[in-house]
């Protein structure tokens, strides 16, 4: 029995499907023990300060600060105060009187999971590497199959696209200074449900490229939108963990109760909101490329730069709001929450972009091939 290289294609596609969803896991498994090992250390800091190291080695996780600095070392954190911390310190902080929580000693001793010794996150680094691979001897392989570039319609664009959002998550992680591998929860399940969704309900069979888009503006095009894409799923990753840990960050001020304890292990807000701006800056540079290609492209294909179109109404659009997150960032009053409910917001038009505009909306774009 043999296969042609679009049956390889999909069988290697499903095969990292079925690894990412293991990474998914193990990740999550990582997460789980982070808010282990945090209310582990919470507890020790709230009777006993100087057995704190000691509850928190023994639980995989090593003295440091609330935040990352390079990889595999803790640097300070956001302001918070050494543990044993008197009501004097207290007052001098500005909240006189007012009890510490065992979130607030917990943060103040600074539990940091050492991700060196989380067998679990090492598990799922190296199934999403193993996923990374089959994912792109899949979209090759499709590619040769058409004998054409991949990225000719929903499926195909669906299946480069999320594997340029691995490829950048899996960059990010060997350049940054600060260890990101805490981001493979929500990289991975977004990836998960995206190429998913694509190979059940978006795969065609190999066919022609339609006249418009033979052209090398295709590869190009195309390509730099992908790319920018991949950033601009990053930043919205970033961007979700920072309003999760900028709520987690005013409970602990308030000395409320704090029920996602794995936070205390994470970067604080502010760290996350600078690092998802400058990922996303780079997204918005590539879109912006992306903007002007399309229109250099149009009046190749179609006798004029710009139309109206649905498709280049909605690339406008994102480009809009990833340019009003960008100037927000510079305005007093938008940094913090706003600006990451900005960057969400752009994500969601990108999002929008793709299924409903591609699916529901006709235009000289109409390149779905469902």
């Amino acid at each position: 029995m043999t296969f042609t290289l679009d049956e390889i294609s999909v069988l290697c596609l499903y095969s990292a499907l079925a690894v990412y969803a293991i990474a998914f896991i193990a990740y999550s498994i990582d997460l789980a023990r982070r808010g282990a090992a945090a209310t582990k250390a919470a507890d020790a800091s709230a009777g006993q300060p100087a057995a704190v190291e000691a509850a928190v080695v023994g639980a995989g996780v090593s003295a440091g600060a609330a935040t990352y600095g390079p990889r595999g070392a803790a640097s300070t954190g956001t302001g918070a105060t050494p543990s044993g911390v008197s009501a004097a310190d207290g007052a001098a902080d500005g909240e006189p009187g007012r009890s510490r929580s065992r979130w607030q000693k917990a943060t103040d001793a600074g539990a940091s999971v050492d991700y060196g010794r989380s067998p679990s996150l090492r598990v799922a680094v190296a199934m999403t590497v193993l996923a990374w691979a089959l994912h792109l001897a899949a979209t090759v392989l499709r590619g040769f199959a058409a004998g054409r570039v991949p990225w000719a319609n929903m499926y195909e664009f669906a299946m480069t696209g999320t594997l340029v959002v691995t490829t950048v998550f899996l960059v990010v992680l060997l350049v940054a200074k600060q260890d990101l591998r805490f981001l493979g929860t929500f990289v991975t399940g977004l990836v998960l449900v995206l190429l998913g969704v694509a190979a059940v309900n978006f795969r065609v069979e190999v066919a022609p490229l339609p006249p418009a888009l033979q052209s090398v503006w295709l590869v190009i095009h195309v390509f730099v939108a992908t790319a920018s894409v991949g950033f601009f799923a990053l930043g919205f990753a970033l961007s979700v963990v920072q309003l999760m840990q900028a709520r987690r960050e005013a409970l602990v001020a308030s000395a409320a109760a704090v029920k996602q304890s794995f936070l205390a292990t994470l970067p604080d807000s502010t760290s996350l909101e600078n690092l998802a701006y400058r990922v996303n800056i780079i997204g918005f540079i590539l879109w912006t490329f992306t903007l002007m290609a399309g229109a250099i492209w149009a009046e190749k294909a179609w006798g004029r730069y710009w139309g109206w179109d649905t498709k280049e109404v909605w690339t406008f659009i994102i480009w809009v709001v990833y340019a009003g997150y960008i100037h927000a960032r510079a305005t007093r009053g938008w940094r913090g929450s706003r600006s990451a409910w900005l960057a969400i917001i752009g994500f969601s038009t990108v999002l929008f972009n793709f299924t409903v505009v591609n699916l529901f909306f006709k235009g000289l774009h109409a390149y779905s091939g469902l």
